[in-house]
C-alpha cells in the first residue's frame, strides 16, 4: 500500500474530484442560476484533455489516490466519456472512478460507461413534483426524463446507485418524503444534502438551509431508522438504514454538521486549476506540469500543495471573515 500523504492537519490525501467541463444543460438555483453573474464559460480549447486527465490521475496515483469522481457541469456533456473512463480503468484496476450527473442524457451511454470500467453513478435528483423541479433546476419538468437515467444507471448495474437531492426551504422541502417512498429500495442510495454557500450567485441565507436533523426526524415519522457506521475515513455522508432491511438513506450535512476534520478530497477544475476545499477562491493552475513526460515535476506539484493545505472552511464558517468563492459550476462539485 502506497504510504499517506498527510496534510497540514494531518489529513491524507484519498480523493480526486475532477470537472469535465463546466457548461450544464440545467439552471439549478443552488450551482449555476440562469443569471451567472456575467462570469462566462470556459473556452472549449482550455479544457483539459483526456491525456492530460489519465496523466492527473497517475501522479495522484503514486501519492495514496483511491478514488476518482468525474464531474461538472454536466459530464455527460462531454463528448467520447466511456473512452476516458476506459483509459484510466486500463491504467488502474483498483482505483474507484465514478460519475456524478444529472441522469438526462444517461440512458444512451449507461452501459458503455459500465463497459468501460466505470465504478459508481450519482444521479441529482431534487424532487418529484413539476413545481419542485422548475423552481430548482431553473428548466421545464424534468422527473420523467431523470427517471429514465435513473432506471437505465440501474440496468445498466450501477447499484447501489446514490441519488442526490439538495433541499431548499419553500423550494423542494415538501418532496422529501414523497423521493424517500420512490427511492426506498436495496438498489439505491437517497442523500439528503443541505444548501450550500458555496459561491455568491445563489443568494445563500442561513434560513433557506433545512438542516438533516429536522428531515430524520421527520422521515422517522414513517419509518424506523437506524445509523450505519461509516464505511470509510472521510466519508461524508451520515448513514442510516430502514430497519425492515428495505433501503439505506443519506445526510451531507455541511452547514449543520461540518466534517472538515477528515475531507482527504482534492479538487481540479476542467482547466486545471487546483482547490484544496470545495470554498477555496483560488489554486495553482496544473496545466504546465501535465505534458507528457511532466510526471516527476507533477508529482512534486501536488506533493507540495498537499502538504501545505489547511482548509477547513465549514468549521469556520460562522466566525471566517468574508472571502471570495468560485462558484459551483466553475469548480466541479
Amino acid at each position: 500500500m502506497i504510504p499517506s500523504m498527510l496534510d497540514g492537519r494531518g489529513r491524507p490525501l484519498r480523493d480526486v474530484r475532477i470537472s469535465l467541463t463546466d457548461h450544464c444543460n440545467l439552471r439549478c438555483t443552488y450551482c449555476m442560476p440562469k443569471d451567472r453573474g456575467g462570469l462566462s464559460f470556459f473556452p472549449s480549447l482550455e479544457v483539459l484533455s483526456f491525456d492530460e486527465i489519465v496523466r492527473l490521475v497517475a501522479a495522484l496515483s503514486a501519492l495514496g489516490l483511491r478514488k476518482v469522481k468525474l464531474t461538472g457541469g454536466e459530464p455527460l456533456l462531454r463528448p467520447q466519456l466511456p473512452e476516458l473512463v476506459s483509459l484510466l480503468r486500463g491504467s488502474h484496476r483498483d482505483l474507484e472512478i465514478n460519475l456524478t450527473t444529472n441522469g438526462i442524457l444517461l440512458p444512451p451511454v449507461a452501459s458503455a460507461l459500465r463497459a468501460a470500467g466505470l465504478t459508481r453513478i450519482t444521479i441529482s435528483l431534487d424532487g418529484l413534483r413539476p413545481q419542485s423541479l422548475q423552481a430548482m433546476s431553473g428548466r421545464g419538468d424534468l422527473a420523467t426524463r431523470a427517471l429514465d437515467g435513473i432506471e437505465a444507471a440501474l440496468v445498466a448495474g450501477f447499484t447501489p446507485l446514490k441519488i442526490n437531492m439538495v433541499v431548499m426551504r419553500g423550494l423542494n422541502d415538501g418532496d422529501v418524503e414523497d423521493m424517500a417512498a420512490r427511492f426506498r429500495s436495496p438498489n439505491t442510495i437517497l442523500r439528503f444534502i443541505e444548501f450550500m454557500d458555496v459561491g455568491t450567485l445563489n443568494r445563500w441565507r442561513p434560513t433557506d438551509v433545512v438542516p438533516s436533523a429536522e428531515i430524520l426526524s421527520r422521515l422517522r415519522q414513517r419509518a424506523d431508522l437506524l445509523p450505519v457506521d461509516p464505511s470509510h475515513p472521510g466519508e461524508t455522508a451520515k448513514r442510516y438504514r430502514y430497519a425492515d432491511g428495505s433501503g439505506e438513506i443519506g445526510f451531507i450535512s455541511s452547514v449543520t454538521e461540518p466534517f472538515c476534520g477528515d475531507c482527504n478530497r482534492l479538487r481540479v477544475t476542467a482547466t486545471g486549476t487546483a482547490h484544496t476545499c470545495l470554498f477555496s477562491p483560488a489554486g495553482p493552475n496544473l496545466r504546465p506540469y501535465l505534458g507528457q513526460g511532466d510526471g516527476e515535476r507533477l508529482v512534486e506539484v501536488l506533493t507540495s500543495l498537499w502538504r501545505e493545505r489547511r482548509d477547513q472552511y465549514s468549521v469556520e464558517r460562522s466566525h471566517a471573515p468574508a472571502r471570495r468563492k468560485l462558484e459551483m459550476f466553475s469548480m466541479g462539485g
